[in-house]
């Protein structure tokens, strides 16, 4: 089956609320999604799944067996959020988002940050930033290749083996190249080829010879270190960040953190190709503390929905919902606590819906 953005048809949605405010958010954006349907004539159908550290901690297992089987029909997948005390990060990851997104060849993490209204930054000039970060996720610093040895003595040690491919290196840094041509042409791209001696040269390498293919974008090699501390310096100078898969995960948190909030962070998880489903998240995570209370932002889950509607054909359909999202933010009648607010998740998901149908 072939899941490449298409504009008519009903498009099947696999929707993972996972744990903790991973449900409320996903509510919410259900619900935006039904008004984007309604408004546009479009039709989706959603089959939910109770893939959680719940179902681990009842069954031994995040997922079921066959659970990548049973996504690989889907157009798409929405996902709220993973993680609950008691479960270890790494058998949460491991057992649920990792397998997705490498069996599902998801290479491309995508993670849009920017400036809105009624969203305070402590950094100055956060206003005006208006980037995306775009994370190697499939290799790199993530592999499974390494071990423990000599545990329990004092000389015990552990090795962790980075992986670096040119196919692998060449697609997500080409796909970086091509979003920055249909925004302001201007790529950053993280190394640390001063320090790491291997795999960041050979990164650079890789970068310069797909930079050819694209003369009409300007490029800039920047080293981790001093690229993140100019991304708080001075964000607006920034349009896309290509890095790979560690780089760029600290990289996009770092952006959602000078934006004003993780709670407004989006990402996806893409398949280009479109030969399997891509997946849709908020960056936030299952925040335990506050799960249940009904105060959890909503808006990057309604902001990873519409990235999932681009992904799917209806980049219109995305830009309207962000503009509702956008006039929701701009009085605190309808933000939540997080951002200065009094609305709780609902109400702020109120307010998004009917502001879709005005703006």
């Amino acid at each position: 089956m072939s899941h490449s953005p298409q504009q008519s048809g009903r498009q099947r949605i696999a929707v993972i609320p996972g744990d903790g405010i991973g449900h409320d958010v996903l509510m919410v954006a259900r619900e935006v999604l039904e008004a984007a349907a309604r408004r546009y004539d479009l039709s989706f159908d959603y089959d939910t799944f109770d893939w959680s550290c719940q179902r681990y901690a009842d069954t031994g297992a995040m997922m079921p067996e066959d659970g990548l089987d049973t996504l690989r029909g889907y157009d798409s997948i929405l996902l709220g959020a993973v993680g609950w005390p008691g479960v270890p990060d790494h058998v949460s990851l491991w057992g649920l988002l990792i397998p997705i997104r490498r069996a599902f060849r998801q290479y491309a993490n995508v993670r849009p940050a920017r400036g809105l209204a009624g969203v305070d930054s402590p950094v100055r000039g956060a206003e005006k930033m208006d980037l995306v970060v775009v994370r190697e996720n499939v290799e790199g610093e993530y592999s499974e290749i390494g071990g423990r040895f000599n545990r329990g003595l004092p000389e015990e040690m552990a090795v962790q083996e980075s992986v670096f491919t040119r196919a692998g290196v060449s697609r997500i840094v080409r796909h970086a190249f091509t979003l920055a041509q249909g925004r302001r042409r201007i790529l950053t791209a993280a190394t640390k080829s001063n320090g790491i001696v291997h795999t960041m040269p050979f990164w650079d390498e890789v970068v310069r010879d797909v930079a050819e293919e694209f003369p009409d974008v300007e490029l800039e090699l920047m080293h981790i270190d001093a690229l993140s501390a100019r991304v708080v310096l001075d964000p607006s100078r920034f349009d896309v960040i290509v890095g790979s898969n560690l780089f760029g995960d600290i990289l996009s948190d770092l952006t959602a953190a000078v934006s004003g909030s993780l709670g407004v962070a989006p990402s996806a998880n893409l398949d280009p190709s479109g030969e399997f489903p891509s997946m849709f998240e908020p960056v936030h995570g299952s925040a335990p503390d506050i799960a249940g209370q009904g105060i959890a932002n909503p808006v990057a889950a309604v902001w990873s929905a519409a990235m999932m509607l681009e992904h799917l054909g209806h980049p219109d359909v995305a830009a309207h919902i962000m503009r509702a999202v956008e006039a929701s933010l701009a009085e605190p009648a309808t933000r939540t606590r997080d951002l200065g607010g009094t609305a709780t998740t609902e109400e702020a998901g109120a307010a998004i819906v009917e502001l879709f149908e005005k703006v």
